[in-house]
C-alpha cells in the first residue's frame, strides 16, 4: 500500500509540474527589438498612417515590460514579440503612404505640365498677333525752338546799277 501511494503520489506530481509551463530565459533581446522599433515608428509618420498598429505596439510593449518585470518571461516574451511586429507593421503603412502622398503630388504636377503643355500648342496653332503699331512721332512742341537765323547784309552785287 506504501508502494501504491509513493506511485500515485509521484505520478500526480508529475502530472502537476508536467501542465506548468516551464519559464524560458529573459526575453532581452526581444524587448530590446520591440523597443526599437516602436521608438522608430514613432519618429517616422506612423501615427498619422497607422496609428491603430501604433498603438497596439505601444500597448504590447507595455504588457511585455508588466509580464517581465514580474517574472513572466514567457508572456513577456510573447508581447514583445507582438509588438514588434505591430511596430514594424505600422512604419511599413507609414512608408507606404508617404509613397501614396509622393505619387499624388506627381501625379498633379504632371497634370499641370500637360495642361500648360497643351494651352501652348493652342497658342501656336493661333494667327500671330498683329504686330503693335508704330510709335506716334513726339509732339512738336517737346523740340526746343530753333535758333535765330543770323541778321545778313544786303547783297550788292544783285541790284542793277
Amino acid at each position: 500500500m506504501l508502494r501504491f501511494t509513493l506511485i500515485s503520489t509521484a505520478v500526480a506530481a508529475s502530472v502537476l509540474l508536467g501542465g506548468c509551463a516551464v519559464e524560458g530565459p529573459e526575453p532581452i533581446a526581444q524587448l530590446a527589438s520591440a523597443r526599437t522599433l516602436v521608438a522608430q515608428a514613432d519618429k517616422s509618420q506612423a501615427q498619422r498612417y497607422a496609428a491603430a498598429d501604433l498603438q497596439r505596439a505601444h500597448d504590447e510593449l507595455s504588457e511585455a515590460e508588466t509580464a517581465n518585470s514580474q517574472r513572466h518571461f514567457n508572456e513577456a516574451r510573447s508581447y514583445a514579440e507582438d509588438a514588434a511586429v505591430d511596430a514594424d507593421l505600422a512604419s511599413a503603412r507609414s512608408q507606404a503612404g508617404e509613397a501614396d502622398r509622393a505619387a499624388h503630388e506627381i501625379e498633379q504636377s504632371s497634370a499641370t505640365l500637360r495642361q500648360e503643355s497643351r494651352r501652348a500648342a493652342a497658342a501656336s496653332d493661333a494667327p500671330p498677333a498683329p504686330p503693335p503699331p508704330p510709335p506716334s512721332p513726339p509732339d512738336m512742341q517737346s523740340y526746343p525752338p530753333a535758333p535765330a537765323a543770323p541778321a545778313t547784309p544786303p547783297d550788292d552785287s544783285a541790284s542793277p546799277h
